[in-house]
C-alpha cells in the first residue's frame, strides 16, 4: 500500500461519558497497531490520535462528532476501526 494514502471519515460520539481516560485508551491501542500519521480533530481542535493525554484534551463529549484522519500504511482501516469503536460507544468492538 503506498504510504501516501490517506483516509478521514466522522463518526460520532454515543456514549454518556464522552472522549474520558478509558475511551481514550481504548483508540491509542488501536492506533498504535499502525505505522501510519493519525490525527483526531473535534469543534475545531486537532490532536495526535496515538497519545491519552492529547485525545482527552479535546474534552469531547456525548453528541460531539470526532473527524478521524490517518496517512500511510493501514490508514483506511486504521479510520473505520476507530470509527466503529466510536460509533459502538467504545464497547471493545474494534
Amino acid at each position: 500500500m503506498d504510504e501516501r494514502t490517506e483516509a478521514e471519515r466522522s463518526a460520532r460520539i454515543v456514549n454518556t461519558e464522552g472522549l474520558h481516560a478509558r475511551p481514550c485508551h481504548d483508540v491509542v491501542s488501536v492506533a498504535l497497531e499502525y505505522e501510519c500519521e493519525f490525527r483526531v480533530a473535534c469543534r475545531g481542535t486537532q490532536v495526535d490520535g496515538r497519545g491519552v493525554m492529547t485525545l482527552m484534551t479535546l474534552g469531547a463529549a456525548n453528541g460531539d462528532e470526532l473527524v478521524l484522519w490517518a496517512r500511510g500504511e493501514g490508514a483506511e482501516e486504521l479510520v473505520e476501526r476507530v470509527a466503529r469503536l466510536v460509533e459502538a460507544g467504545f464497547e471493545q468492538s474494534a
